[in-house]
């Protein structure tokens, strides 16, 4: 379909939670001095600037990363280097939000690597205009689902995914299990960060997914999930969720300390809930 535009949602409360674990996935990727890999494999175009009409039209981002930025004097330590991040872009008369490849681009060494991909006309070429200047980073106008498994094991050898589709098609959830457990196959020490949404009664494949994901073969299976409000109509995301496979170490317990502060922060009404548990726990 590809009508999804990411600029109507971004910094959002999706975002927040999705970018706070890819943020504290990459950090702790760097404490070793070895290089590692940045794979995104549905890039957007990689900043948002949040005065523009699409970001303005909801201003999602007024209950989501703006309500983190107010309150981060109150943050948990784990979420700080996040909120002290968005910060950067997060001014009084200019205000942007990095999408997942301007954090990869800005938190990543000289020697590790960015793998980016896109398939929307417009979105790649902005990608590739954010990125002009970059010579750690390959931009690939390519769907993201065959593009992952075409590129894995890559160089160097650790790294991480992160598989954040629009799930504008039902197909897609089947698509994020089938391309997440092939890449596996490929390159089984990469760490693979997979959004969702979480949606209204009827329409949501949340449980769905996770289900599957914990039947195709994965060593381990970290579940975080954070909803805001109770869905009120048949369309609209309510929630998101991280399913991730190969998880670092003490990753679980960075997102347990984030996630209640984050519930009681965001929380549009009573029934917002938020989990963080293993589906498959680490040998």
């Amino acid at each position: 379909m590809l009508s999804y535009r990411h600029g109507f949602h971004a910094g959002n409360h999706a975002d927040v939670l999705k970018h706070f674990v890819l943020l504290s996935v990459i950090d702790k990727l760097k404490q070793k001095n070895k290089p590692f890999v940045y794979l995104d494999t549905h890039s957007g175009r990689g900043l948002y600037d949040l005065s523009a009409a699409e970001a303005l039209k909801n201003a999602e981002y007024s209950t989501g990363i703006e309500k983190v930025l107010v309150d981060a004097h109150n943050a948990p330590e784990s979420l700080l280097k996040y909120a002290d991040f968005c910060q950067l872009y997060f001014h009084k008369d200019i205000k942007s939000y990095p999408g997942s490849p301007e954090i990869a681009r800005a938190n990543l060494r000289e020697q590790d690597k960015l793998i980016l991909m896109e398939l929307h006309n417009q979105e790649v070429l902005n990608l590739k205009s954010l990125f002009s200047s970059e010579n750690r980073t390959s931009i690939h106008h390519r769907d993201g689902f065959e593009g992952l498994n075409a590129v894995v094991p890559p160089k160097p050898a650790r790294g991480v995914v992160l598989v954040d589709p629009a799930y504008e098609v039902k197909q897609d959830y089947q698509a994020v299990v089938d391309s997440v457990a092939k890449a596996y196959k490929k390159w089984p020490t990469g760490i693979y960060l997979i959004w969702y949404p979480i949606l209204a009664r009827g329409r949501d494949q949340s449980e769905s997914l996770y289900a599957s994901l914990s039947k195709a073969g994965f060593n381990s299976l970290l579940l975080a999930e954070l909803t805001i409000c109770q869905q009120a109509s048949d369309f609209g995301m309510h929630g998101s969720g991280m399913a991730i496979v190969n998880a670092p170490f003490k990753l679980d317990q960075q997102i347990q300390q984030a996630l209640p502060y984050l519930q009681q922060l965001l929380a549009q009404d009573k029934s917002a809930y938020s989990r963080c548990e293993w589906l498959i726990e680490p040998a």
